[in-house]
């Protein structure tokens, strides 16, 4: 069995209703997962938050969203490889 993310992109993102300086968002990641020949494709949304420094720009604020989700779709990626033995 693999996974592999083909597609990763920002889907929303806004201010935290209370913390200031904190977005948070919502991205999508579309996986496909191949068991024997097989493959399988999922679509994911991630939600995801951002502590804003100052001098980040819109840009900035969005890749730093979809990096977060990159990192939780590996750890989950990995996790998904790990046969109980």
């Amino acid at each position: 069995m693999s996974v592999e993310l083909i597609d990763i992109a920002l889907a929303e993102h806004q201010p935290h209703p209370t913390l200031a300086k904190r977005m948070t968002g919502k991205v999508r990641a579309v996986l496909t997962e191949t068991i024997g020949v097989r493959e399988v494709r999922h679509e994911i949304l991630v939600p995801v938050w951002l502590d804003v420094q100052t001098g980040m720009s819109e840009e900035d604020i969005e890749l730093g969203l979809m990096v977060k989700a990159a990192d939780i779709v590996g750890r989950l990626k990995q996790h998904m490889g790990v046969v109980p033995g």
